[in-house]
């Protein structure tokens, strides 16, 4: 089955109003909306939010407004409903913008089974590959492990850079069994990781009780029993100290995480981050030398960048 969908070209002071309309009047089977503005603003916060408008390819004018309709609805009759809806609010003073509206057909698919398609094997290195659960994939060594996921509970499936650099650190980090906590551990990947690269013993903690039960969802998957799940806010109410302390999460949030680190950190131990975009790299270095902290080795594939970090020696 195919979709009918109805573009305008128009301003954000009538998004509302169409809206009303779309679904109200016209019966439509759902909206959706891009606008410049939103863009530009995120590119302005002062946060970890990283947008490059040079970057961004076909930015409205102000907004693009998308409905949906099936199939064998009138085109051209819904077309002219638009038409005339739009010529209405201009009467009443609001801008309408470009006014340009045209239309197309897209397939209505079951996107539950769809998007697989765009999830494979990542043979990561010669100690991990990643595997989504309904794939059959042999090792390249005997004794290469398996991370296996399910990528539709989402929170990180492996294929971002970032967790891509943070699971480099484990690998540099485990040349013996150690003990570890993931901070924000989305769907568990780095905890998993740990595990299977030697730790011997593995917390997580994510302050989302979705990302729990995805992480929970993720180590049963692998069959292992050496990691306890906990819902927290970083390392708050987290008990005792670890050999190596992984978060992959936004600078800002990992700026609240840093005056946290020593009272968890055992002896000798060291801290990985990933999550950091170089232009917010100096307000890390800065934060972790005022608590005591510098970086002992940074990785970086394009704009991310992930670090290990350990005690400054007194």
């Amino acid at each position: 089955m195919k979709l009918l969908v109805i573009k305008i070209e128009t301003s954000h002071e009538v998004e509302d109003a169409l809206t009303v309309f779309s679904q109200d009047e016209l019966n439509c089977l759902g909206t959706e909306t891009r606008k410049r503005s939103d863009f530009e603003n995120a590119s302005e916060q002062k946060d970890s939010t990283i947008v490059q408008l040079d970057e961004i390819g076909n930015l409205p004018e102000d907004l693009e407004f998308f409905s949906y309709f099936n199939e064998n609805a009138d085109r051209d009759s819904l077309i002219e409903s638009y038409q005339a809806k739009l010529t209405e609010l201009k009467s009443y003073g609001l801008d309408i913008g470009l006014n340009q509206i045209s239309s197309s057909y897209i397939e209505d698919k079951d996107w539950n089974t769809v998007w697989q398609k765009f999830y494979h094997v990542i043979n990561f290195s010669r100690h991990l590959a990643i595997v989504p659960e309904w794939e059959n994939y042999q090792p390249k060594f005997p004794d290469q492990k398996l991370i296996n996921l399910d990528p539709g509970l989402a929170f990180g499936t492996g294929g971002h850079k970032t967790t891509q650099l943070a699971m480099m650190g484990l690998e540099r980090a485990l040349i013996e069994p150690k003990s570890v906590i993931d901070v924000g551990t989305g769907s568990g990947i780095l905890a998993i990781a740990a595990s299977l690269l030697g730790a011997n013993k593995v917390e997580a903690t994510d302050i989302s009780d979705e990302a729990v039960t995805s992480a929970q969802t993720n180590i049963a998957l692998n069959h292992i029993d050496n990691i306890e799940v906990r819902k927290a806010s970083l390392l708050k109410d987290v008990h005792g100290k670890f050999d190596i302390i992984v978060a992959n999460i936004l600078a800002e949030i990992l700026l609240d995480l840093i005056p946290q680190l020593d009272e968890h950190l055992n002896e000798n131990g060291q801290v990985i981050f990933s999550g950091i975009d170089y232009l917010q790299l100096d307000k890390i270095k800065d934060a972790l030398i005022k608590n005591g902290f510098h970086i002992v080795l940074t990785m970086q594939q394009d704009r991310w960048v992930g670090l290990v970090i350990e005690r400054i020696e007194k």
